[in-house]
């Protein structure tokens, strides 16, 4: 079982906030933690304010790239002090996990815990509301800064200073190939098939890649 190196912080939103002119409830402000019970829609002590984008079975729990923050410091230099761990919303932070190290379907055990890479997260208003620059969530999406959400497949105790390791890779390809794949205008038939048959793909993204496969079949 290869390392992918240990658990560097547990983030949780202790209340439900409002944001945004929509006065939309939200989860993004998360909080240190120590340690969580984690069950299969997430931490315990995680409150998900929107299923619709955050929670569930298929996004039990989010991870964020350390890396990421760095990228975004260097192109928003003024919202540098803003832009630290925790700060998008996610539950888990660890260095050297990234877009290009993960990859879809990865069954990774932390600490009691076994999860699974179940899609990337898609990011919304939310997060450009947040820090106040309507111009982040472009960047996020054109450098593929997204993170992933995990499916539990076993709950447990989680701590910080938890081992990290891949038990399983089942796909050869990464979150970024995944997203940079998707996001082209015309990709090839087979290789979008190929997203859409990757073995612990959430369904929904699933059925969204078959159905632009169908789509562009007819052109």
């Amino acid at each position: 079982m290869p390392s992918t190196g240990r658990l560097d912080y547990l983030f949780a939103a202790k209340q439900t906030q409002l944001i945004g002119d929509r006065y939309a409830p939200t989860g993004i402000y998360k909080t240190h933690l120590e340690s969580s019970l984690v069950t299969e829609t997430g931490l315990q002590s995680d409150i998900q304010a929107d299923k619709k984008v955050h929670g569930g079975l298929e996004k039990a729990l989010h991870q964020y790239s350390q890396t990421s923050y760095e990228v975004l410091k260097q192109t928003f230099p003024d919202l540098a002090e803003k832009f630290i761990f925790g700060s998008m919303g996610e539950n888990i932070s660890t260095a050297g996990m990234t877009e290009d190290t993960i990859h879809i379907g990865d069954i990774l055990q932390m600490g009691e815990v076994v999860v699974q890479v179940s899609q990337p997260r898609s990011p919304c208003w939310k997060i450009n509301d947040k820090f106040g620059n309507d111009d982040i969530v472009k960047v996020i999406d054109s450098q593929y800064l997204h993170g992933w959400y995990y499916r539990v497949l076993q709950g447990g105790l989680l701590r910080v200073g938890d081992e990290i390791s891949l038990l399983e890779r089942p796909n050869m390809i990464s979150v970024r190939q995944f997203l940079s794949t998707y996001a082209k205008h015309r990709p090839e038939l087979n290789t979008l098939q190929t997203l859409a048959d990757c073995q612990g793909l959430t369904p929904k993204w699933r059925d969204k890649i078959l159905k632009r496969v169908e789509y562009l079949s007819t052109l």
